[in-house]
């Protein structure tokens, strides 16, 4: 076959292919006007019992979260856990802004370095001093997370130099053996709290309660645990997992300092702390914690997530995380123990912007989870989407939980720390100061006249 011959046949295929197509997109764009037209019809002359948008109306003024989870009560007949908090907007740190300084105060040089470390327990025998500022938060290996997402947790935390939380799970040893840092989680429930497990631990948190959950307990049934799970818990034949509502060594606040004591004994002098839920009596339940010679204290504002919580407490109960973190840093200046006790702020953090803030607020450091798990898990989440939720991949009963690779998930974690206390220095040194702890209220103003009294801080205007 001659050239031209060939190049009249290519013409002819390629003339073909493109009126091909050229006809698709016309029948298409038919089909799509004649689909849109009939629809916007009904929309436009049907009375709303029939009519379509009425299901765009209702879920405008209920909005599709209430109409999920109401769909979702209406299957299960029973109480609805929602995991990672809530979609509520609370108050929040968004109408802080920091101050820039230019003459009247200079600028930091950018040869020197900006200090970010941060001691807890500054009175306690055996302090801990930590690269950072920023902690992962109590999240329970096998009640919540899967043994994987907890040891690439603690491998993270250790590359950035900070520490990580057991949660109100059963100790873990692989966590143990990768966590530099290792925060014990006094849980409330009956294991992990034998002598030779509390000496393993850089520092002990009494969990009393969360932002999430309260001050509320819940059971974990045997058949739904693994094996692995049900020997470090410690379980008797028949036995299930059972978090109290309260702890169950304190049926009053006098008791909270024996077991402070014991504990502190115990661990040779490891810094003791204690968590709460922050609540609108804060001061009181503060005090009772200054009075058992705590060496730090957790405050968990409204915000905080968890595996998995009911609405209703996620949403409509707790003291905000801006509003705990002023009241708490306040109260303890006020009894005048901010040299002894250190005081840890989380509930719903999420940018270095937030974390800056809350520490400038009063807080020597903050504790994050549900973020920490989205760097963490970073682009792992699509080994189960579209198809399943990215929790399907850290969950302890998560159908994709063995695909996560340890090793790339510490990397991602360690990168997230270090890149947002990287922008964290990056303010400091826009505020004239040579550490993170030296910034204060008075680097702070607020937007708005709300705000400003929340915060105690001047308003921009």
């Amino acid at each position: 076959m001659s050239r031209s011959k060939k190049n009249n046949k290519l013409t002819a295929i390629i003339l073909g292919a493109g009126l091909g197509t050229a006809g698709a997109v016309l029948l298409g764009r038919s089909l799509t006007g004649q689909v849109t037209k009939f629809i916007t019809t009904r929309f436009m002359t049907e009375p709303y019992n029939e009519n379509l948008w009425e299901a765009f109306s209702a879920g405008a003024r209920i909005t599709p979260q209430v109409i999920v989870e109401t769909n979702i009560r209406s299957e299960l007949g029973r109480k609805i856990s929602r995991p990672f908090g809530g979609p509520k907007k609370f108050p929040d740190f968004s109408s802080i802004m920091f101050n820039v300084d230019q003459l009247s105060t200079l600028p930091t040089v950018l040869e020197k370095e900006i200090d970010s470390s941060v001691v807890l327990g500054k009175l306690a025998n055996r302090p801990v001093t930590l690269d950072i500022p920023i902690l992962i938060s109590g999240m329970a290996y096998g009640l919540a997370l899967s043994d994987k997402a907890k040891v690439a947790l603690a491998k993270g935390a250790s590359m950035a130099g900070t520490a990580t939380n057991t949660g109100y799970g059963p100790f873990l040893p692989e966590e143990r053996a990768a966590a530099k840092h290792l925060i014990l989680q006094y849980n409330r429930g009956n294991w992990s709290k034998g002598p030779e497990t509390l000496k393993k631990a850089d520092l002990i948190e009494i969990q009393l309660g969360q932002g999430a959950t309260a001050g509320t307990g819940e059971k974990f049934h045997r058949k739904d645990l693994d094996k692995k799970l049900i020997r470090l818990l410690g379980l008797s034949p028949g036995e299930n997992a059972v978090v109290h509502s309260r702890m169950p060594e304190i049926n009053s606040p006098r008791e909270l300092g024996n077991l402070v004591n014991r504990l502190r004994e115990t661990t040779d002098g490891v810094p003791i702390g204690v968590k709460i839920a922050a609540g609108n009596d804060l001061e009181q339940d503060m005090a009772h914690i200054i009075e058992a010679g705590a060496d730090f204290i957790t405050v968990d504002g409204a915000q905080g997530g968890s595996s998995g919580a009911a609405p209703i407490l996620e949403d409509d109960c707790g003291l905000p995380t801006i509003f705990a973190v002023c009241r708490a840093a306040r109260f303890l200046e006020q009894q005048q123990v901010r040299d002894r006790i250190s005081l840890i702020i989380s509930g719903g953090l999420k940018t270095p912007g937030d974390y800056l803030k809350a520490m400038a607020l009063g807080a020597d450091a903050v504790a994050i989870g549900t973020i920490a798990l989205w760097a963490m898990a970073h682009t792992q989440v699509f080994k189960s989407l579209p198809f399943e939720p990215p929790v399907q991949v850290v969950f302890a009963d998560g159908k994709d939980k063995d695909k996560l690779d340890v090793d790339k998930g510490a990397r991602n974690l360690a990168s997230y720390l270090l890149s947002s206390v990287a922008e964290m220095k990056l303010a400091t040194m826009a505020l004239g100061k040579t550490a993170l702890n030296a910034v204060d209220k008075n680097d702070l103003f607020a937007l708005d006249e709300s705000t400003a009294k929340i915060a105690n801080i001047k308003l921009a205007y």
